[in-house]
């Protein structure tokens, strides 16, 4: 999902005896059971304006989708899943490493599947044109990144941490610190999407993304596990965030509109 822009509000002190404003979904709006979020999701403005509104036409796959162009091992450079050593200088943040595994519904690993990250830096800010709220960019780390899965369906980034974010979708709104996952099967049409979030972050409760999902053991399989086994001592947190792609445990993925 895009849900990036500029920051909103013009930055005045309210009055001692005014409340700050704090989200609230509409009160007519009540999220049905189900373990990933519908296309059109009211508490999530934007969804109003780019969510279908005809029934969906099928295309079948024919053999250009299912053949090609595929990924292998030379089209991942060898910085790509290290996030903090791509430029010259050193990234600015609290340096963690991310690493988990791609399962199918029993378990079973998915190797050489293309894993691609993308996020805010430090200070919650993307090096993207349009986000221009007033946090510092970066120069050294530019938010993206990529791997492939090994033969037994494993990952690992190392990163920084990502700062929440303004996003204007409803008052004084923050969105928790996330990663965006992109996984590929095997061609560029093979693709789900989807958000990795934090353990005990206080803006859970406030984000429409995130509780855009409406089953709460779902919204749970998005945030990651702290790992103190995989955290490097005076280096890097860890951080485990498994990915299955079919089942009951399966993590939900955006356009995804399947109620079980």
């Amino acid at each position: 999902m895009t849900e990036r822009s500029t920051r909103g509000g013009t930055g005045a002190t309210p009055a001692a005896h005014t409340p700050s404003p704090v989200y609230a979904p509409p009160p007519a709006y009540a999220p049905p059971t189900g373990a990933h979020p519908p296309l059109d999701s009211p508490a999530y403005a934007s969804t109003r304006l780019r969510h279908p509104t005809r029934p969906l036409t099928l295309l079948p796959q024919r053999l250009t989708e299912l053949t090609g162009p595929l990924f292998g091992e030379e089209r991942v450079g060898e910085l790509d899943n290290d996030l903090t050593r791509q430029h010259a200088g050193e990234a600015i943040g609290q340096r963690i490493i991310v690493h988990g595994r791609v399962l199918d519904a029993d378990g079973r690993p998915i190797p050489d599947t293309l894993i691609e990250v993308w996020q805010a830096n430090a200070g919650g800010r993307y090096r993207h044109a349009v986000d221009n709220w007033p946090a510092p960019l970066d120069p050294n780390f530019s938010g993206v990144g990529r791997v492939l899965t090994d033969a037994e369906g494993r990952y690992r980034f190392l990163t920084i941490k990502p700062g929440a974010y303004p996003w204007k979708n409803h008052a004084n709104a923050w969105r928790p610190a996330h990663i965006h996952f992109s996984l590929f099967g095997r061609a560029f049409t093979q693709r789900l999407v989807t958000q990795m979030y934090f353990p005990d972050d206080p803006l859970f409760a406030l984000d429409p993304i995130f509780n855009s999902v409406r089953d709460e053991r779902a919204r749970r399989r998005l945030i990651s596990r702290y790992d103190h086994d995989t955290t490097e001592e005076e280096w890097a947190l860890g951080f485990e965030w498994n990915i299955v792609l079919r089942g009951h445990e399966r993590t939900p993925m955006e356009d995804d509109d399947d109620d079980d």
